[in-house]
């Protein structure tokens, strides 16, 4: 799951609107919702489809992992240069740039007769997916009046949140329905009629638009950050088949330098009056730095977690593909629950507390799952998972769905626009780097003590992610900014 938190974080509108009303403004909305639910579909599908890659194309473990975290690295890296360009080259155009990109890797992830292919149309599907995504904030500001926007904006909540619900459950049927022989293919499939609707959606009804002020765009910035996550990404995932040797801890090295690199460079770019990736001073708001390891340690400890129960489930206990979609449901209904109880009653009421009794039941949710699967082992059935699934759903939606308003109200409002765009990134580095790290743990667990304590090894993990998380979240602001809540 690739995309629950809001992909679209409001900043402050403009006091008037002087524009003309676009008579086809709700129809390119809902072009772009169902864009919207085509990625969040692609990210929550395809864990429920590794087992059956695995079966059918023999992927090894290291390839399992760059098949379901590769596309959330190159989203990462592309989504704060895309914006960029969309300012620059034009929006429609890079939207529909993205979604023909978008179908045409969908299709080919569905036609690979190998890991190796599948892998390679996967990292530019993530790419295509991050040329697409965020040209939605600008075509919405440009053909909307400020008095709708935040119809427009609750709207994307919803979306998600069914996104994340059925994704799942959608993925499970398709496999088990095996239609025309297709398996795992079908769940690239499904996105090729929302994707062709997205590109004659966008070719007749969006208009053109471009930032009235458009920034440069930051080239060598945006080639530090890819590379350096590459270099991070690249040894955690291969380090263990590759047995660890003397080069992994080489590019582990090069890749932080790199970054420390980055920042130099941001600050060279301000010195000399060009437009940053990055506007640098976030780097001096505690809300923003510390809102950073909340995200990116959140994201890493439950899209890392998800991958490994799925496997647990498929592979180690045996159930279906549609078997271990049901098994999971509760999580992800739990988690539109939580969302709804903790924006709208508790963030008004009690503020940053709201996140604390988040993780709080996350952890006793978690630790409630390593005793019923140490209890069970790999005979564990639905029924004895449900609970803990549920609250843990219920917890991560109480964080989750406010999570970036806490950040963004430590925050001006100049930098507001930058902020989101980094924290939307992180949360897909954050997918990536839990399914290279978590998923390694579990594979590394596996051949000695099996899959239920490979599994609980991970839970365990993730009860220390959550109390880092907790403890970070210390250093956010006390009070949410309600207007990013939507």
């Amino acid at each position: 799951m690739t995309a629950i938190a809001t992909e679209i974080a409001p900043v402050a509108p403009p006091a008037f609107d002087s524009k003309p009303l676009n008579p086809k403004r709700w129809a390119i909305l809902a072009v772009l919702l169902a864009v919207e639910l085509m990625d969040v579909l692609d990210g929550t599908i395809v864990n429920v489809a590794a087992p059956s890659i695995r079966a059918e194309l023999g992927a090894s473990a290291s390839a399992l992992q760059w098949i379901v975290g590769g596309y959330a690295l190159t989203y990462a890296l592309g989504l704060i240069p895309s914006a960029r360009m969309g300012d620059i080259r034009g929006r429609r155009f890079m939207f529909v740039l993205g979604s023909l990109g978008f179908t045409v890797m969908s299709l080919l992830c569905a036609l690979a007769p190998t890991s190796g292919l599948l892998i390679a149309a996967r990292l530019l599907q993530g790419a295509f997916a991050a040329v697409m995504v965020p040209q939605a904030l600008g075509i919405i500001r440009d053909i909307f009046p400020t008095n709708e926007l935040p119809k427009v904006f609750g709207l994307y909540g919803p979306v998600i949140g069914l996104g994340a619900v059925l994704g799942p459950v959608i993925g499970g049927l398709l496999i088990q329905a095996n239609l025309w022989g297709t398996d795992w293919r079908l769940v690239f499939l499904i996105n090729l009629p929302l994707g062709v609707l997205a590109i004659v959606g966008a070719l007749r009804l969006m208009p053109e638009s471009r930032a009235p002020d458009a920034p440069t765009l930051d080239v060598l910035g945006a080639i530090l950050v890819a590379v350096g996550s590459g270099l991070l990404i690249y040894p955690l995932i291969q380090g263990r088949e590759a047995g660890w040797p003397g080069w992994t801890f080489a590019m582990l090295a090069a890749g932080l330098l790199l970054f420390v690199a980055f920042g130099f460079q941001q600050r060279a770019r301000v010195r000399h009056g060009a437009s940053p990736l990055i506007t640098t001073s976030l780097y001096v708001k505690r809300a923003f730095t510390s809102g950073v390891g909340v995200v990116w340690l959140f994201f890493a400890g439950m899209i890392g977690v998800l991958l490994c129960t799925t496997l647990y489930l498929q592979i180690g206990a045996g159930f279906s593909a549609l078997h271990a979609a049901v098994t999971v449901a509760p999580w992800s209904l739990g988690t539109a629950i939580g969302a709804g109880v903790g924006s709208a009653v508790l963030v008004p009421r009690i503020g940053r507390t709201t996140l604390h009794i988040g993780y709080a039941v996350m952890l006793v949710a978690t630790v409630a799952t390593v005793a019923v699967v140490d209890h069970y082992g790999t005979d564990i059935s639905t029924v004895n998972l449900l609970v803990p699934m549920l609250f843990s759903g219920i917890g991560m939606g109480m964080s989750l769905a406010p999570m970036f308003a806490f950040v963004l109200a430590g925050v001006d409002e100049v930098e507001t626009g930058s902020a989101s765009g980094v924290l939307n990134a992180l949360q897909q580095f954050g997918a990536a780097t839990g399914v290279a790290v978590l998923g390694t743990v579990f594979f590394s667990a596996l051949p000695k003590h099996g899959f239920a304590s490979a599994l609980n090894t991970v839970l365990w993990i993730e009860c220390a992610v959550l109390v880092g998380c907790a403890l970070l979240t210390l250093l956010l602001p006390r009070e949410a900014d309600l207007e990013a809540l939507g």
